[in-house]
């Protein structure tokens, strides 16, 4: 791709980005699924990362509602301390610290209600109006603003009906169960980390530099404390509940209020009770006394308030035998082992399965099947192993070891080097089919418009697909797929029947793209057709040839390798090419003694000949690749005037850095 073809490609994808931010945000009427828009903002970060002369203020990379860039860990000092609750674990804990307040204070309300298991985030209002977010940082003296991520949480309130001059409150952020599925769901459809519980991933999603992806994660909250108010006097904690309530801010639900120890005890079995059947966890309850008044009598240490403390349930745990363990292929190829036993009762429900995560965690508990394993639920939805008790062990038990191939396909597991888990790399994995086909007709790869998430699933249910190449032989099936009414009527039908002919005269290293080779994007299947010239001479090729490509390193070339080693693959390109796809491009020469083809150059500061672009420009068309940023695997960087952060990294890489007459000298080379 040449330096124009570059930047039509970028205006094309912010204009069409903006487009769909607005439709999200702006107009609440998305045209697009959430994995269609992460694939276009995947091209423009990858665009702009080999390209970043060309990054522009206005990009959806660096604006809110694209990619918002705020700066990150910005913080803020706390008008109010947040402080944390003093833990307690038993019966005995709780009423000494009700008998305590009665003998300090007399007669004591309390409260009692849900601690929400999340993130503290305090929310300040000017006015009425919400200006700012908080986390609870150190605790004491500041806390990271998140205020543009807060603003997409529906349960912050933006605007209050009753106005007090200045307001602080502080809440829980959190996730439920239900969208806590549905994130490490899209997670695992777009080849993403897992996250361990929904508290993590509430966690990671409040900071991240993306609002978008805060708002599509769905992030909730509960508010639970009133920090500082001017204005209104209010003066109980259930006074400051009900001014929230008419303001519409979420408080948490089910609280009670107490008189006594007994009452008190009678609250939190009450909400162990029922933590079960909410949608959301929970890690304990907590206990407050009511009046605030009260509660400035009694004060604070330098890391709890004295007049409050969080009851912890005691975790549930039972012993039951492992019986086996079974093997499940996620849609990216990652295999889960899944500790298969007898049932148990755990909080109320029956449980007979629960995760192994992966090799290393099995091989840290020395699990085996017939060992007497430990199994809970410590507030959380998920059961968990916690131990194996070896001394019921069987004789003759051998330790686990995830099998080496495939337990859907057979086809021989991989597991990278410093990696916790094994993958089935196989792109022609039944297990995998859905987001291989996803890949293949997405816009980096074949860019088929109307196969999406939607046609997909329906094709692959109904029989119609079960490889790449059957994509292609829709066509002859059309009166199939229009009495089953799979892409809808005649018109709908038609027209993405000619989408599908019309992607067959896609250049090669776009269906590279879609085989869905490990490792293989389009960048990287760009440099292999321009390096080998088509799909043919690329299967032929040896790793050590492979490993010749920029970029292409060791395990790559030898999963490059692998594809085409397999008779299946062969026999699926075989199909596309008597369809009709082009599997041969052209071929880029470089003179063997060019100084600059193949080479890695960065370019920092400002040169006195050349604007950026002139100066990329020059490389690429040597055989050079441009990078923006410095790395080990960088041959060269080219530094200008007020040459910043990059120069002094490659100094201490111990990077050959080129002046701007060194650089004119290797072009006359």
């Amino acid at each position: 791709m040449d330096i124009a073809q570059v930047k039509e490609e970028l205006i094309s994808l912010r204009k069409e980005i903006k487009r769909h931010n607005k439709k999200y945000y702006e107009l609440d009427a998305p045209e697009i699924s959430d994995y269609e828009y992460d694939k276009l903002m995947t091209r423009l970060k990858e665009l702009e990362e080999a390209y970043p002369e060309f990054i522009t203020p206005t990009s959806p990379t660096q604006t809110v509602g694209g990619s918002a860039k705020r700066e990150a860990g910005k913080l803020v000092a706390h008008d109010v301390p947040m402080l944390s609750l003093q833990d307690v674990f038993n019966r005995a804990d709780v009423e000494n610290f009700i008998n305590d307040a009665v003998e300090k204070l007399g007669d004591v309300e309390f409260v009692v209600e849900e601690k929400i298991d999340g993130l503290s985030m305090a929310l300040r209002y000017v006015d009425g109006k919400f200006i700012q977010a908080v986390t609870r940082g150190d605790g004491i003296h500041q806390g990271e603003d998140v205020t543009e991520n807060a603003r997409v949480i529906d349960d912050v309130v933006q605007q209050l009906v009753d106005a007090p001059a200045y307001l602080e409150i502080r809440g829980e952020v959190y996730m439920t169960h239900k969208d806590f599925t549905a994130t490490n769901e899209r997670q695992e459809k777009l080849g993403l980390k897992i996250f361990a519980n929904p508290r993590n991933c509430a966690a990671g999603t409040l900071r991240q530099l993306d609002s978008r992806i805060v708002r599509e994660r769905r992030l909730s909250m509960f508010t639970f404390n009133l920090q500082k108010i001017d204005g209104i006097e209010l003066s109980s904690h259930t006074d400051a509940y009900d001014f929230m309530i008419r303001n519409g801010i979420k408080i948490i639900h089910g609280y009670a209020v107490c008189k006594n120890f007994a009452e008190v005890w009678q609250a939190i079995e009450d909400i162990g009770k029922r933590r079960e059947s909410l949608d959301y966890d929970i890690d304990g309850a907590v206990v407050k006394v009511n009046d605030f008044a009260q509660r400035e009598l009694l004060g604070a240490t330098s890391k709890f308030p004295r007049w409050a403390v969080a009851y912890k349930y005691p975790p549930d745990e039972r012993e039951t035998i492992l019986r086996d363990i079974e093997l499940s292929v996620g849609r990216t190829g990652r295999i889960t082992p899944t500790a298969i036993f007898d049932a148990v009762n755990l909080n109320g429900t029956r449980v007979e399965r629960a995760t192994l995560h992966n090799q290393d965690f099995i091989d840290a508990l020395d699990i085996r099947i017939g060992d007497t394993i430990r199994v809970y639920k410590s507030g959380e939805i998920i059961p968990r192993v916690s131990g194996v008790d070896k001394s019921k062990r069987p004789e003759n038990s051998a330790p686990y070891k995830i099998p080496e191939t495939c337990p859907v396909c057979s086809h021989k597991l991989e597991r990278e080097d410093n990696a916790a888990d094994f993958r089935c790399v196989n792109p022609n994995c039944p297990a995998q089919l859905e987001n291989h086909l996803l890949n293949f007709v997405g816009r980096n790869a074949m860019d088929i418009k109307g196969l999406g998430e939607t046609s997909i699933p329906k094709l692959i249910a109904e029989g119609f697909v079960r490889t790449v190449a059957d994509v292609y032989k829709l066509r002859s099936r059309r009166d199939e797929l229009l009495a089953k009414k799979i892409f809808g009527l005649v018109k709908a039908t038609d027209k993405i029947l000619a989408a599908i002919d019309e992607s067959k005269k896609n250049p090669p290293a776009r269906l590279l793209t879609g085989l869905g080779i490990f490792g293989v994007g389009s960048a990287a299947a760009r440099d292999l057709i321009q390096h080998f010239g088509g799909l043919e001479e690329i299967s032929g090729a040896s790793i050590e040839q492979l490993q010749q490509v920029p970029d292409i390193g060791e395990i790559t070339a030898r999963h490059v390798k692998d594809f085409f080693d397999d008779a299946d693959n062969l026999k699926i390109l075989e199909e596309l090419k008597t369809m009709g796809l082009t599997l041969e491009g052209e071929k880029k020469i470089f003179a063997d003694d060019s100084p600059i083809a193949g080479k890695i150059f960065v370019l920092t500061g400002t040169l006195a000949n050349y604007t950026r672009d002139a100066a990329s420009a020059l490389i690429i068309e040597r055989g050079g690749i441009v990078k923006g940023s410095v790395s080990k695997k960088t041959d060269y960087v080219i530094a200008g005037e007020k040459a910043g952060s990059k120069l002094t990294k490659a100094q201490e890489l111990g990077i050959k850095i080129l002046s701007e007459e060194d650089f004119e000298k290797l072009l006359a080379e």
